[in-house]
């Protein structure tokens, strides 16, 4: 089997399978890495990044299903694990984001924003229209109508235009502030309770 792979002349093998180590012994004989237990998706994106196609049986292997747009590839550890990179590639049809972060709740928080921007990015794309959600008109209004007030008009005539950026601010930002400013004088009375009752034991 190892002869038929090599006769095709890889530099590097990926299996969605495990590899035996005298398969392995072999492959690096003739100077070929071996990557097994290869997800589907990871390997759908090595196809794409490095112009390769996938085989499903070693007898139908030719040199053209080789990829060849790969220029480099390494192992790197990060951390305490090793991951593989497939760099340099030509006319690359996919890329792999590494997120790090200090543990697994940070790590999904960041990986649920990162799908929500690049969906938002490749509906601009495909289909270049937005439409503003969330009260984002009223906000930017508001912000117009008190930029307005505050440079182009002066005196008492303002205030129609202060009025009216001021009511249409959104209510859940005033709530927020609302609430951050409530928060703050509360733990500033527990601040307070608790020194007091400091002083009194003393």
């Amino acid at each position: 089997m190892y002869e038929k792979i090599s006769a095709s002349k890889p530099n590097l093998v990926i299996t969605k399978k495990g590899v035996s180590d005298l398969a392995q012994h072999y492959l690096v004989k003739e100077n070929i890495t071996a990557l097994h237990c290869m997800h589907k998706t990871d390997s759908n994106c090595i196809v794409h990044a490095a112009s390769a196609k996938i085989v499903t049986l070693v007898d139908e292997l030719k040199e053209q299903d080789v990829g060849t747009g790969c220029g480099l590839f390494s192992v790197e550890k990060i951390g305490d694990k090793y991951f593989s990179f497939l760099t340099e590639c030509k006319d690359p049809k996919t890329c792999t984001i590494l997120l790090c972060g200090p543990g697994k709740g940070m790590l999904n928080r960041i990986d649920h924003n990162l799908q929500d921007t690049m969906c938002a990015v490749h509906n601009v794309l495909f289909n270049p229209c937005l439409c503003p959600g969330s009260s984002a008109m009223e906000m930017a209004l508001s912000v117009q109508l008190a930029q307005h007030a505050k440079s182009d008009i002066l005196g008492i005539e303002q205030w129609p235009y202060a009025g009216v950026a001021e009511a249409l601010e959104p209510l859940t930002v005033k709530l927020q502030t609302i609430k951050t400013a409530t928060d703050s004088v509360l733990l500033l009375l527990r601040i307070d309770n608790i020194v007091s009752g400091t002083s009194k034991k003393q």
